[in-house]
């Protein structure tokens, strides 16, 4: 039977959405049952562009998630100790592990503590984020392309600054135009290296947008399956393997966290390492 058969009913007025489309339908931001209850306005035009400032559910996730970090870290660290237990242990334990294992050995000593704060505000808020997505009646808002590019377009900016600060403007300018180089090659060298700078910020948006999205995917195909072959003799092998693939989305959470601050560390530290 096909997976593209009509099936549904009255309920949420879906009664000729395929397979395809109820995954389609329940990826997206705003017609998730949360997304259809937030304040929704007007677009806005400036200078020709328009803007949508509208609520959305992946907007509210993130200011869930910002809620939850600040949160959790006044109430591990509102009275400190010398030696943190519980809750502020666990936290200083990662923060070190970001600053001793990430950035300290991608950016060097002084430059990786400096930043140290910025890769850890990315760990949990990925974390978060990442996780907060398998709770029921949630949604993955690290699963939008546009909120994973935001934080890619950071991780962007800040390699630059680095990079600037580090080795000048010139020094930055001479990593376009490499010395040594027949002047005829830079005709190809510098649109390469220009094209380099934002090959490293679009890898870590796709890899966590396509990452993230991919696990939910298949948990919502495993479990159309039951409707789409209208028996429920299929429901608990359906059931049982979305359960397995909701467990390895919780291993997936950590990873795509980790994976997205280690490279950020190492963009960095490649921007302001050059030397010319």
């Amino acid at each position: 039977m096909s997976l593209y058969k009509p099936y549904g009913g009255e309920e949420g007025g879906h009664e000729d959405e395929t397979l395809n489309e109820w995954i389609a339908h329940h990826l997206q931001d705003t017609d998730v049952w949360l997304g259809a209850h937030l304040p929704q306005f007007d677009p806005v035009t400036i200078f020709g562009i328009s803007f949508d400032f509208s609520i959305t559910s992946h907007i509210l996730m993130l200011w869930i998630a910002s809620l939850i970090l600040i949160t959790m870290f006044w109430v591990a660290f509102r009275k400190p100790t010398l030696v943190p237990r519980g809750l502020a242990g666990v936290l200083e334990t990662l923060v070190l592990y970001i600053r001793d294992e990430m950035a300290v050995p991608n950016m060097g000593k002084a430059l990786g503590t400096r930043l140290t704060p910025f890769l850890a505000t990315l760990f949990f808020f990925i974390l978060t984020l990442n996780l907060m997505g398998l709770i029921p009646l949630f949604t993955t808002a690290t699963g939008n392309i546009a909120v994973t590019a935001g934080l890619a377009i950071i991780t962007f900016v800040i390699t630059q600054i680095e990079a600037i600060r580090s080795n000048g403007v010139k020094g930055y300018l001479a990593h376009f135009a490499p010395s040594g180089v027949p002047p005829l090659l830079y005709v190809i060298i510098v649109p390469i290296e220009i094209l380099g700078l934002f090959t490293k910020p679009f890898a870590l948006a796709m890899r966590l947008f396509a990452n993230m999205i991919a696990g939910h995917t298949i948990i919502y195909a495993l479990l159309g399956l039951i409707i789409v072959l209208g028996t429920l003799a299929v429901a608990p092998v359906s059931i049982l393997f979305a359960l397995i693939i909701n467990f390895l989305e919780l291993f997936v959470a950590f990873l795509q966290a980790y994976i997205f601050t280690m490279l950020s560390a190492l963009f960095i530290g490649m921007g302001a390492a050059h030397d010319h």
